[in-house]
């Protein structure tokens, strides 16, 4: 009796495709997302995009930059949705490059809505998110047996740029490891909110700058003294916070 075997069928790249870029480090990029990059005629990208991912487009591949800084925005939501759809209709293989991943804070998801109720295909590729790597890089696991079983992600920032509404009395309730993405310049009031909720002033706070790159630094200390010890060390942006036992769990 013999076995045959087939290659899995090869589907083509749809008309636009949503693609996570990870956490900073071009080497944390998917192999898939490298290849849609390397198929496409435009990338549409944001501001922590690597530009040595942007050099692996082919030769007459349009970039066009898109990216937001607080009370900056190159170009408002709808526009980009817009853009996208006008680039897909004039037939070319259009890639929304994003940081991270393409759904975790990216509003991958209203790109997506927006696409396809206009007919238009549209597929993702899913990226590393600085929410797990940030806290890796720095040799924090967001889980760790004993100390926490599961994790929360939040975005710090609302709509207005202030503290995002977040109830933090069930956080400390629930226990677990708080992940904080965009909240650098919030940090002293993360860690007061986290204290009037009844949270413990020694508990352990870590906040990492420029994770997974070469310029990657970070603090660590407690609810207490972390935005003071933030504010010594002069940490810039992107960051990620991180709130919980996990932050000493692998001293």
């Amino acid at each position: 009796m013999s076995i045959q075997t087939s290659k899995p069928p090869q589907h083509p790249i749809l008309p636009v495709v949503l693609v996570g870029a990870g956490p900073g480090d071009p080497e944390l990029m998917t192999l898939k997302g490298l290849k849609a990059i390397r198929a496409a005629d435009c990338i549409v990208y944001d501001r922590l995009v690597s530009p040595e991912l942007l050099g692996k487009a082919k030769p007459g591949c349009e970039l066009v930059y898109v990216g937001k800084e607080t009370h900056n925005h190159t170009l408002p939501q709808e526009e980009i949705n817009a853009l996208l759809a006008e680039r897909a209709g004039r037939g070319l293989q259009v890639v929304r490059l994003k940081g991270g991943d393409p759904f975790v804070f990216g509003r991958g998801g209203e790109e997506l809505n927006f696409l396809r109720a206009r007919g238009i295909p549209c597929a993702v590729v899913p990226g590393v998110t600085s929410a797990v790597a940030g806290p890796a890089a720095a040799g924090i696991p967001v889980t760790h047996r004993g100390v926490a079983s599961g994790f929360h992600v939040f975005t710090a920032h609302d709509r207005n740029d202030a503290l995002a509404d977040i109830d933090f009395a069930a956080l400390v309730k629930a226990g677990g490891t708080c992940v904080f993405l965009m909240g650098l310049s919030l940090v002293g009031e993360i860690a007061a909110r986290f204290a009037s909720a009844g949270a413990a002033p020694v508990t352990p706070v870590a906040v990492i700058s420029r994770a997974t790159l070469p310029e990657q630094r970070e603090v660590r200390g407690t609810l207490a003294d972390i935005a003071a010890r933030v504010g010594e060390a002069g940490l810039v942006s992107p960051a990620v916070i991180v709130v919980g036992g996990v932050v000493e769990a692998c001293p």
